[in-house]
């Protein structure tokens, strides 16, 4: 079984173990580096896995080291598992969540020829739902990389780019679920309005969301194709349609993700 060690025991980081462990990962395999005492205390027993803060020595046995930690903490993570003396077994592969850190940027702080994986997850994995996209980096086997994708598979589904595209990836799936919750929660409150209860006006909003993106993603039909068999000529949702096209609600999305891939670069930049 590969041994997966996850640095962090934040929310994404307890949304991977949880789904490894869903999808039969064996306790034993599993180890989480997590610095505040309490919170590794309360994984440890909520998972029956080992919890540690020692970064270097949960490394040394795994066969995947994840980081899951904010991006400002990469450097730091990085400082310590060189204390691992990593790369004598030619297997591991380091694979980080942390967003806008370049792979060439961890390759250079690790053993020469280490392989290192780049992943752009999104937060719908803490329900089993998440979209990631991953980058190898230059060592990176293919071997590796379908190791990556069938971990990542436990918490959602996965897509393969190659590192230029992570900015856009960013834009799109990573801060994607926040636009959504926008839409959701201009609809509940709109609804309100029309008067609703909150808690009716949510239950419509949420399994009108879910229901269409089911059916977006099962029928095999485009989303303009199915747009257009809700739109009956004169009809409600023409109305509806009407005013958001009045409100720009194309372009308002066109301008909010060249705006969020335009600050994935810029933090990309930081990072280096």
């Amino acid at each position: 079984m590969t041994r997966i060690a996850v640095i962090g025991g934040g929310r994404i980081g307890e949304a991977l173990i949880a789904g490894l462990l869903e999808s039969g990962r064996a306790n034993k395999d599993l180890v989480v580096v997590e610095p505040v005492a309490t919170r590794a205390e309360l994984l440890a027993e909520r998972f029956g896995i080992r919890a540690t803060t020692d970064i270097a020595d949960a490394a040394k046995s795994a066969d995947l080291i994840v980081i899951a930690v904010k991006p400002n903490d990469v450097d730091g993570v990085l400082t310590e598992l060189a204390k691992a003396e990593l790369g004598d077994d030619q297997d591991q592969v380091l694979v980080s969540l942390a967003a806008g850190v370049p792979t060439n940027r961890m390759e250079a702080k690790l053993p020469a020829g280490f392989p290192v994986v780049r992943v752009m997850p999104n937060t719908p994995m803490l329900v089993g739902q998440g979209m990631s996209a991953i980058a190898p980096g230059r060592y990176a086997r293919k071997e590796q990389l379908t190791l990556v994708t069938e971990v990542l598979e436990s918490v959602g589904k996965v897509v393969t780019v190659s590192e230029s595209q992570m900015d856009a990836v960013t834009a799109v799936s990573g801060s994607g679920p926040a636009y959504f919750f926008l839409v959701a929660e201009a609809m509940i409150d709109a609804s309100v309005g029309l008067g609703l209860t909150r808690d009716v006006a949510t239950q419509l909003v949420v399994q009108t969301m879910l229901g269409s993106a089911a059916l977006l993603d099962e029928s095999g039909q485009s989303a303009p194709e199915l747009r257009a068999a809700v739109t009956s000529p004169a009809g409600t949702t023409a109305a509806g349609l009407r005013e958001l096209e009045r409100g720009a609600v194309r372009s308002a999305f066109h301008d909010a993700l060249h705006a969020a891939k335009r600050r994935s670069q810029e933090l990309g930049a930081i990072a280096d």
